[in-house]
């Protein structure tokens, strides 16, 4: 736990089913010490099987919401998650220019159930927008992919993807291994001045919903509660080890994780 508490906007969409999205954001950021607040940018309609629908919020409605926090609570961090199409991205990428404090950028593209979350045309506008204003940007194997042209199926391809995304502008990247064939997921940590590995035994689990959220919720934590990026993504990534080890077994799908296992473990 650190002692500076750490301010984290969070701008993405709602999760009804409370795996991924805004509430696993918030429930990421509080457990470890930080104050969330957000700016949701969809309401989606969802469990652990899938989501069923995605209803937008108009883009005039999530600047009022970011620019009500930023204007009174302030932030230490902010991190993105689902932003859908073209003009939202282009209303965040403004949130942010205007801000002037670490983003944690998560290209949410594609949910763990196959729905699209991002236009196909809004990939663009996530490259030239988005990337170049990231603190640390959090893709998986396929967003990665789809933002570079570049295949990933194995550690070396993860770094050749890494680098590619540093050149766009990126201040740092954390190229994540779930998606990588093999025993052992491998997620790297890349920046200009060298790389930090963390590795660990794959899971055999079917509950995985919200991993990637809850990942990059975690680093925006560590950044806004000042610590150095490398121990701030350690020890995110070490809470969202242990938070699918001991998912609690809900829904018929992709099930949630256990967001709230350090309170357990301490009490």
């Amino acid at each position: 736990m650190s002692e500076k508490q750490g301010r984290v906007l969070i701008i993405a969409g709602s999760d009804s089913g409370g795996g991924a999205g805004i509430q696993a954001d918030i429930k990421s950021v509080t457990i470890l010490g930080g104050y969330a607040a957000t700016a949701i940018t969809a309401v989606t309609i969802q469990n652990t099987l899938g989501v069923s629908g995605v209803h937008p919020i108009p883009t005039e409605v999530v600047k009022a919401q970011a620019r009500a926090v930023l204007d009174d609570i302030g932030a230490d961090a902010i991190k993105t998650g689902m932003l859908g199409d073209i003009a939202m991205v282009e209303t965040v990428a403004q949130i942010l220019a205007q801000a002037g404090i670490p983003a944690v950028v998560d290209p949410v593209m594609i949910s763990k159930g196959g729905a699209n979350l991002l236009a196909p045309e809004a990939v663009d506008a996530v490259r030239s927008l988005m990337i170049p204003q990231s603190a640390l940007l959090t893709p998986n194997a396929p967003e990665a992919e789809a933002l570079t042209g570049l295949p990933v199926a194995d550690l070396d391809g993860q770094r050749r993807v890494g680098e590619a995304l540093l050149e766009l502008g990126a201040a740092a990247v954390l190229m994540k291994g779930g998606h990588v064939p093999g025993d052992t997921v491998t997620d790297v940590l890349m920046t200009r001045d060298g790389e930090t590995t963390f590795s660990g035994e794959r899971l055999d689990t079917r509950h995985t919903h919200g991993t990637g959220c809850t990942l990059a919720s975690a680093c925006a934590t560590g950044i806004a509660q000042g610590m150095p990026l490398e121990q701030a993504v350690a020890r995110a990534w070490g809470y969202v080890h242990e938070a699918m080890r001991l998912a609690p077994g809900l829904g018929g799908g992709h099930g949630p994780l256990d967001h709230g296992w350090p309170l357990r473990k301490t009490s």
